[in-house]
């Protein structure tokens, strides 16, 4: 029994994988996941499918996963939004993101930008905060909607800097772009795939990246350590879990698969193009990272007041 016990742990995986995507097809989780899977597929030689199930801000897709039977062929690629943002945003989540699901791996990072409209008249993010603070009632900013990341990493900042701003929300990053363009709002924080192609045209200008090293899709772009504001920290990030009670042997398995293929140049260009960084920490750190992520983001959501029940 012992011996039939160990061929059939070996044999894993026998059948094609499914990954669960929260969000639809083309974001950037979905492209990430996307990633995963073929470089999943190039180190178990089985297929690795990619399942879009979106809606109620990943929770659906999450709950599919957390139902899965936990044997390693349903994996869930969720994002910071999914696996510590919502368990402080919304007051009956249906799931705890560290009682459900086993982590196995962080994948990506993507950095939030501080950005603003062109005629604003700073040019670093320093003369941002003194041009706030020198007229409180005067500045607005945008997010992509109450309670997301982008509203959430800005309540950090003006908590972490002491600013006073209007908090004006949209139904999604491009609305909220799109009046940060026409000067309807003074500034927002987002990411680069929103952010950068406008700050190339002109339209608005990017004045640093809220993480701890200088990102490659914008080399030239300071972080706020470096403009003398400290370390506030707010990064978005992507990562690969799997139902709780999936065997040990099997979340090895799959982060040694992506251990040997994941940190690759093919890899890097996708991530760099979505303004995004190549991550890949053990099934332990990633838990690690998970906890502090969820104590950091109640703070801001804290901050807000948003809540969703």
């Amino acid at each position: 029994m012992m011996a039939f016990s160990f061929c059939a742990q070996a044999a894993y995986p026998e059948k094609p994988i499914r990954i669960v995507v929260g969000f639809p097809p083309g974001q950037a989780t979905d492209i990430i996941a996307r990633l995963a899977a073929k470089k999943l597929e190039e180190g178990l030689n089985q297929p690795v499918i990619v399942e879009n199930k979106p809606g109620a801000a990943g929770i659906i897709g999450t709950m599919d996963v957390v139902r899965a039977k936990p044997d390693g062929y349903t994996l869930l690629v969720g994002s910071s939004g999914t696996l510590s943002i919502n368990p402080s945003l919304y007051g009956d989540l249906a799931y705890d993101p560290l009682k459900d699901l086993s982590p196995i791996a962080e994948l990506s990072e993507v950095p939030l930008f501080l950005a603003v409209n062109a005629n604003v008249p700073v040019n670093n993010a320093k003369e941002f905060v003194e041009m706030v603070k020198a007229d409180p009632t005067k500045y607005n900013y945008g997010s992509a909607g109450s309670g997301v990341t982008s509203h959430l990493a800005m309540e950090l900042l003006k908590h972490d800097l002491g600013l006073e701003m209007d908090h004006i929300p949209y139904k999604g990053s491009p609305a909220a772009v799109t009046d940060l363009v026409g000067g309807r709002v003074t500034a927002m924080v987002d990411t680069g795939p929103a952010l950068i192609p406008m700050a190339q045209k002109g339209h608005i200008k990017i004045l640093a990246v809220l993480s701890d090293k200088r990102v490659p899709a914008q080399p030239d772009v300071p972080t706020l350590k470096e403009a003398g504001l400290g370390d506030v920290l707010a990064t978005a990030w992507v990562g690969l879990a799997a139902p709780k009670g999936t065997p040990d042997e099997v979340l090895q398995t799959l982060y040694q698969s992506l251990q040997n293929n994941w940190q690759s140049e093919d890899v890097d260009k996708v991530l760099n193009g979505l303004g995004s960084l190549s991550v890949l920490n053990s099934p332990e750190e990633f838990t690690r990272y998970i906890e502090s992520e969820i104590k950091k983001w109640k703070v801001a959501v804290e901050l807000s007041g948003a809540k969703v029940n």
